[in-house]
């Protein structure tokens, strides 16, 4: 008899799926495409229609519950995501001093108000695909199975980690000691929201925080 496929197997599986087919993506195109394509198109294609179809074909739930992501934002959510999200991009900031002893950007000269609001809107689009992948899917389900905050967490964090591992390898921008300071923040950041997403069960935190991160990735690196 064919042994039973776990519900938290078939999220892995899901979640495997989706790291191969954005692998290939990365590997076939690499950076070359504008950035908006890959951040409102590719990554929202590949990232969550397949968890949409998991949550409302396979568990037969509603999408918007099943990531618990709540129709009514309190406040009080909005205001620690984005405190949170302003020491990460502050982190950015202070980089960019040290580096460069200035707090404009290295591209200031290029930067445009339509360039910043591109960047403001893609890093809202890219934090929202990955953290519906990474905490309303994932993550909500490791914990439900195994009701460890930091287990859940941690293996995650790693999940969220391997995700990045085909922009992180095919940037030309990301090299050196750079790309070690970029993989270990991914680390640090997503334990940081796991953790507060479980203890607040609000999607809209890891979402405010990793935008804010996100943008300082985009005005910085």
């Amino acid at each position: 008899m064919k042994p039973k496929t776990s519900p938290t197997q078939k999220v892995l599986n899901t979640w495997a799926i989706i790291l191969i087919i954005w692998s290939i993506y990365r590997a076939k195109f690499q950076t070359n495409l504008p950035l908006w394509l890959d951040e409102f198109i590719a990554k929202p294609l590949v990232f969550l229609l397949p968890v949409y179809y998991f949550i409302t074909r396979v568990e037969k739930k509603e999408f918007f519950s099943g990531i618990d992501f709540k129709p009514k934002i309190k406040m009080s959510d909005i205001l620690i995501g984005s405190s949170i999200g302003f020491i990460f991009f502050l982190s950015g900031v202070l980089s960019n001093y040290v580096k460069y002893k200035t707090i404009i950007p290295a591209s200031g000269n290029t930067l445009t108000l339509g360039i910043i609001v591109l960047y403001i809107f893609v890093s809202l689009a890219t934090s929202i695909s990955e953290e519906v992948l990474s905490r309303g899917f994932v993550l909500k389900r490791l914990y439900e199975d195994s009701k460890n905050i930091f287990t859940s967490s941690f293996l995650a964090s790693i999940l969220f980690f391997f995700l990045h591992v085909p922009i992180l390898f095919t940037s030309q921008k990301i090299i050196g000691f750079l790309l070690l300071r970029v993989m270990v923040t991914d680390m640090i950041l997503s334990l940081a929201i796991s953790i507060l997403y479980l203890q607040r069960r609000s999607l809209i935190i890891p979402i405010l925080i990793h935008a804010f991160y996100n943008l300082s990735i985009y005005l910085f690196l």
